[in-house]
């Protein structure tokens, strides 16, 4: 599974760097939030997802998501150590650090074919 979920990772931040080039910040987060839900179950790709979002809020000047971003990346470490991850959450400070959320059914999909 973590080969599948770098591979998948790999691909939503092509479409980052795609959707960055283009300055469709809309596409851009689209990708990272995905990216984010792929990499939740594993430590050092959450924590990875999470620095990619900061990165990309300070880029953008967007200070109330870089201050969401380093909230979430505090909590990455609690969320793995107690096991209490929200599945599907896209880890975005526009929604709960604690809400599960579904995940897309074509990530899903992907996700499902090789567990």
């Amino acid at each position: 599974m973590l080969d599948l979920a770098r591979d998948l990772i790999a691909e939503e931040m092509a479409s980052f760097g795609a959707a960055r080039r283009a300055s469709d910040r809309l596409a851009a987060w689209r990708a990272l939030e995905r990216a984010h839900i792929v990499a939740q179950p594993y430590f050092g790709l959450h924590l990875a997802s999470h620095w990619t979002m900061l990165s990309y809020a300070l880029r953008e000047r967007d200070f109330k998501e870089a201050g969401g971003q380093c909230l979430r990346l505090a909590l990455v470490p609690l969320g793995a150590i107690t096991g209490r991850l929200p599945t599907g959450n896209t880890g975005r400070s526009n929604v709960s650090a604690f809400r599960p959320m579904p995940i897309p059914q074509d990530l899903l999909a992907r996700m499902d074919d090789q567990s």
